[in-house]
């Protein structure tokens, strides 16, 4: 009896949440990536190679049959070796770790509409005398419309505090099951997953990552720097059924516009988009290298809402 009224609670949880599709829930991921070396657009004759990890955790809370109390926590790494010919006051090895919690209200109000709330802190540093400058505050609103059972799509935007300064994305939340086999689902501009199920147990696709981050310094030898992470990277994307509820998933792709970019604590922006920036004059103090290819390989905690 407990096992039926569990599932049917996480029915109830799966119809609407932002970033969950309709048919099931990941509440746990876990991967690591690796960014194969490459060489740095000047200056260096080295390379640097990039590894990270990323951890997401959802736990959706409900509160009646219409209101949700959703909650979402992720963790990222990155690790950058470079050049050991850079000099002091830039950053080498960069170590950074971010955590980005997501928690608020989904409202459904019937006829397929809702809106999520989210309040959406951040702590973003490289753990080196970790204080308030390494907290960033931000949101999420989106108005939902449920057109059908296999399409669904929400539209609003996120903010964020960088520490370059404040940062909007306009999103767009996607559920399209085009057929049996065939499933988009993403929240645009950030994610993207065009899924083929090939068998029973078998997923492939593609995939499209991309979000900007940034990361206060507060190792005393970079003087209250930050670094302004950026890449997009589309892969190919295959999930194995291992057992159970768990999943085996691993991507191929290549990087774009990828950077760690270290900027002195002043060095602001007045507004920023995706790709557009508003009053940015700053001066970078680092060099960057070049995309490359990587891999991704994790495992995933899902359950089917339908079973």
């Amino acid at each position: 009896m407990e096992i039926k009224r569990i599932a049917a609670l996480i029915f109830i949880l799966g119809q609407s949440l932002i970033c969950i599709s309709q048919n099931s829930l990941d509440i746990l991921n876990l991967s690591a990536r690796y960014g194969f070396p490459q060489s740095y657009e000047d200056t260096y004759n080295g390379t640097a190679s990039e590894i990270g990890t990323f951890l997401n955790l959802t736990v959706p809370i409900p509160i009646s049959e219409n209101t949700i109390w959703y909650n979402s926590l992720n963790h990222f790494f990155f690790n950058v070796d470079g050049d050991p010919a850079i000099p002091d006051g830039e950053i080498n090895p960069i170590n950074l770790q971010g955590f980005i919690l997501r928690t608020g209200l989904y409202q459904k109000f019937g006829d397929g509409k809702g809106i999520q709330l989210l309040f959406a802190p951040r702590l973003m540093s490289d753990f080196k005398n970790v204080d308030g400058n390494s907290i960033q505050l931000g949101g999420v609103f989106m108005y939902e419309n449920v057109f059908n059972k296999d399409l669904s799509m929400s539209f609003g935007a996120m903010y964020n505090q960088e520490l370059f300064g404040p940062y909007v994305v306009p999103i767009v939340n996607l559920y399209w099951q085009l057929s049996e086999k065939w499933i988009i689902k993403g929240m645009l501009p950030i994610t993207l997953k065009i899924n083929y199920k090939a068998s029973e147990n078998l997923t492939i696709g593609f995939s499209h990552f991309g979000l900007m981050t940034s990361y206060y310094l507060g190792d005393p030898q970079y003087e209250g720097d930050y670094i302004e992470r950026q890449s997009v990277d589309p892969a190919l994307f295959a999930r194995l059924k291992l057992s159970g509820n768990f999943y085996l998933e691993g991507k191929v792709g290549r990087t774009f516009g990828r950077s760690y970019t270290q900027y002195a604590s002043d060095q602001k922006v007045d507004f920023s988009l995706p790709l557009v920036g508003f009053g940015d004059d700053r001066i970078a103090k680092n060099t960057t290298f070049k995309d490359g290819f990587f891999i991704d390989v994790g495992i995933v905690y899902s359950i089917k809402l339908n079973e």
